[in-house]
């Protein structure tokens, strides 16, 4: 960028040199963040100051204006210049000319530049007509020339936006909604964009065009510096990168960390969603506010007629004790003594989240000065008011967070300040751990009705990731922590305990009906050993589904939640007393029956489909079931091979394996030959299920070796690029022998990939070890498949022998 400059300083019409100085002010490591962006700011006056005086020689009637970023004096390394060359329509070619001697230098240098040349006239139309440049030229700036031009301009925009602000900040505030759509928020995302995103800069800006209009003004405490910290940031992105991004992706982040000087990327993602919460809160609180007046100004001239002129007195109608309803928010009732009442921040927040009305800045700024700490146990109305708090839906969301903004949740539950604005470096996870526990919550709230003890439902969803803020297992972590917790809240022992066992457990049910075998006994009795009673299993499936929800589109479906529900049926039948079936004597059923019968008859594969529409147990159906995949039954004489065969063919025609299981079946009497049974849930990867005779023919060339799969799933592979992202962790391949009895449970968890299961397969097949059966889980890009495995004669692995296979298996997946 400042070779070519530098190299032509002698020849340059301005003062010489602003490209070194440039370039050694950014490397400077003394100086960074506010007084960096205004020293660059003043620098690049100068020149630009330097530049206009050689170009408007002469010339009257002309001012150099910074307006946006500029115009507020900071500069980021790779900001772009907004600049306005005002004049008074004097001398239209002598201003072209001086706009050429400006403008060239700064395209030379590889600066970016927003420009325009325009009369004051033009500039206030083109305002009343564009919002964006309204905004901008709220922050217009004098640089060179007639001060009296810039200084007219400045005044006449300013009384032009106070006098249309009831019509601008409605348009205001849609823009910034229609942006908060696209980008989303900022508080939240992994990889975020800094200036677009709710909560970044732009809405910091928005804010200080709403307080320019003197209608309403954002809550200042907190916010010069949050805006500070996302300025910050964004200096260092444009430093690592060398390029003017405001997306802080992935791979940039630790070395803007390490610019910042911050310990690590996780740091870094923390401090910038504090910030943008902070944004965000103060933003929902100026637009109640923008409403709440332009309402007031719409109804005031009507009461003021009714009244005689007298000044029409708000209406406060009670929600709570200390607790009213005025102008759409919930403030403290004219009584209210919170330096007496330490119950009333959770019962402000209760009586708001079930009246679904935000609560009052003021309210929620005065509890957080004066209240007093709860005792320890609480009182038995606060542990009501918090469970009624959880318990009100998605209204909780915004009181949760306007407690949050002033300090209440962290007094209330210390140890919520070690998952605040924790980020979750997971792409299934929508949220970070403090809103996604929320949002289970919420969700949890749906299910209610369900439960026999939904305060334990509610809370066990608060707690249930609690563990996230500390090293080691979040599971185990989080046990700890939640019986401190609901001891603390005021819990009786046998509460405690059902409590701890939720948060302990909370991944057990969906971990283990999507990669167990569940016709193993051994699995359904160490599930009931883990939950211990009914009551606690049917909280557990609640809250199971409720934390899938939260987490995002990819943790949850029918298909698992049909699982889960045949895993609850299962290990409540073992807690009532009956015992698991043993899976060897389960009959087959007709259908299986005929199949097996047809594959002795032919000597072949023999195979149906059929869709899975079926709600899980103990759910309504719906009017319109969702499809919970396809049932692919296959039947095939007993051979090697049958695994790599069928999920080779699987994968050639894009089709995704939900769960697998095989099995031998027992023939009738009198018929001679062993059968696999294949018991497959399938989806299509995209486009329409392929046709059964298909893949009939495909899985018979496969098992005589006709069929290359290995080489068509590579040619398929070549075709399509890689497409550049983050390098994704080494597989890993683990044994669990205590899973089950009857086989040995080998894990695999990999980045999910066309042909994973027929690789896995293969592998297997080498290693010459027989799958009872398989049990395939995505989420994401990543899988988590379960293989029960038997050596030739049909039982479980020596240890030393199943850690080998596990070795090669492992060794296959890193080649």
């Amino acid at each position: 960028m400042t070779g070519t400059y530098v190299q032509k300083e002698a020849e340059d019409s301005g003062p010489s040199g602003y490209a070194a100085a440039r370039l050694r002010l950014l490397t400077e490591e003394t100086r960074s963040g506010p007084p960096r962006r205004a020293a660059l700011a003043d620098l690049t006056d100068d020149w630009l100051t330097g530049l206009f005086a050689a170009g408007a020689e002469g010339l009257r009637g002309a001012s150099l204006v910074a307006v946006g970023g500029y115009g507020r004096g900071e500069l980021s390394p790779r900001s772009d210049l907004d600049l306005l060359l005002l004049h008074d329509g004097g001398d239209p070619k002598a201003v072209a000319a001086l706009a050429d001697r400006l403008w060239y230098p700064v395209w030379d240098l590889g600066l970016d530049l927003d420009h325009s040349v325009r009369t004051p006239a033009e500039a206030r139309k083109t305002a009343g007509e564009d919002l964006k440049v309204q905004l901008g030229l709220l922050d217009a700036r004098h640089i060179a020339g007639d001060l009296g031009l810039t200084a007219s301009l400045r005044t006449a925009v300013l009384a032009d936006w106070r006098n249309q602000a009831p019509k601008r900040l409605p348009e205001l505030q849609e823009l910034c909604a229609e942006r908060a759509e696209r980008q989303g928020e900022l508080q939240y995302l992994l990889e975020p964009d800094l200036k677009e995103a709710r909560g970044g800069l732009r809405d910091a800006t928005a804010l200080r065009a709403v307080a320019a209009s003197w209608l309403a003004d954002a809550p200042r405490e907190g916010l010069a510096d949050a805006r500070r910290r996302l300025l910050d940031v964004r200096d260092a992105l444009h430093l690592a990168t060398g390029r003017a991004t405001d997306r802080l992706a992935l791979q940039e982040q630790d070395q803007v960390a390490a610019e910042l000087g911050l310990l690590d990327a996780d740091t870094l993602l923390r401090q910038v969603y504090e910030a943008a919460r902070l944004v965000s809160y103060a933003s929902d609180v100026t637009w109640r506010e923008v409403g709440r007046v332009l309402r007031s100004r719409a109804v005031r001239p009507r009461l003021r007629a009714m009244l005689g002129g007298g000044k029409p007195t708000a209406e406060r109608s009670p929600l709570a004790e200390g607790v009213v309803e005025q102008e759409g928010e919930v403030v403290l009732a004219r009584a209210a003594r919170p330096e007496r009442d330490p119950v009333l921040p959770l019962r402000a927040a209760a009586a708001a989240a079930q009246a679904d009305l935000p609560l009052s800045l003021h309210a929620v700024r005065r509890l957080a000065a004066t209240v007093r700490p709860l005792p320890a146990p609480w009182p038995a109305e606060a542990r009501e008011q918090l469970v009624t708090l959880l318990g009100s839906g998605r209204p909780t969301i915004d009181v949760w967070e306007a407690l949050e903004a002033e300090g209440l949740i962290t007094r209330l539950l210390p140890d919520w300040e070690r998952v605040r604005c924790r980020p979750q470096r997971n792409a299934v996870h929508l949220w970070t751990v403090d809103r996604h526990l929320i949002e289970t919550a919420v969700r949890a709230s749906d299910f209610t009705r369900r439960v026999s003890r939904p305060d334990l439902l509610l809370v066990a969803a608060l707690l249930h990731d609690i563990g996230k803020g500390w090293p080691g297992d979040h599971s185990v972590a989080g046990e700890i922590i939640a019986k401190d917790v609901a001891t603390r809240i005021g819990f009786d022992r046998h509460d405690v305990s059902v409590i701890a066992t939720l948060v302990r457990h909370h991944l057990l049910l969906i971990d283990t009906a999507t990669r167990r075998d569940l016709e193993d006994p051994a699995t359904v009795r160490s599930v009931a050993e883990a939950v211990g009673s009914e009551s606690t299993l049917e909280l557990l499936h609640a809250l199971t589904e409720a934390d899938a929800l939260a987490t995002g589109p990819a943790a949850w479906s029918s298909w698992r939640g049909s699982l889960v529900a045949d895993l609850v049926k299962r290990v409540s039948a073992v807690l009532a007393g009956d015992a698991p079936a043993d899976p060897e004597e389960a009959a087959p059923t007709a259908e299986q029956e005929r199949l097996a019968l047809e594959a002795v008859a032919t000597g072949g594969p023999v195979l149906s489909l059929r869709a899975q529409t079926e709600p899980p147990a103990g759910q309504e159906p719906s009017g319109d079931p969702e499809p919970l995949g396809v049932e692919l039954l296959i039947a095939v004489p007993d051979q090697p091979g049958v695994l790599p065969a069928v999920s080779g063919v699987l994968a050639m025609h894009r089709l995704t394996v939900r769960t697998a299981e095989l099995r031998s079946l027992h023939l009738p009497d009198g018929v001679d030959g062993s059968v696999l049974l294949l018991d497959w849930r399938v989806a299509a990867e995209y486009g329409s299920l392929p046709q059964a005779a298909r893949l009939r023919s495909d899985l018979v060339r496969a098992l005589d070796g006709s069929l290359d799969i290995a080489g068509r799933l590579a040619e398929r592979d070549a075709a399509y690029p890689r497409r550049r992202g983050v390098v994704a962790p080494a597989a890993r391949v683990s044994v669990h022998p205590a899973a089950s009895r009857l086989a040995t449970v080998i894990e695999v968890r990999s980045q999910d990939a066309p042909g994973l299961l027929f690789r896995i397969g293969r592998a297997l097949e080498d290693a010459s070890v027989r799958v009872r059966s398989a049990h395939v889980s995505t989420l994401g890009a990543n899988a988590v498949d379960a293989f029960y495995v038997t050596g030739p004669e049909g039982a479980p692995l020596p240890g030393d022998e199943a850690a080998a296979v596990a070795r090669k298996l492992e060794e296959t997946l890193r080649g």
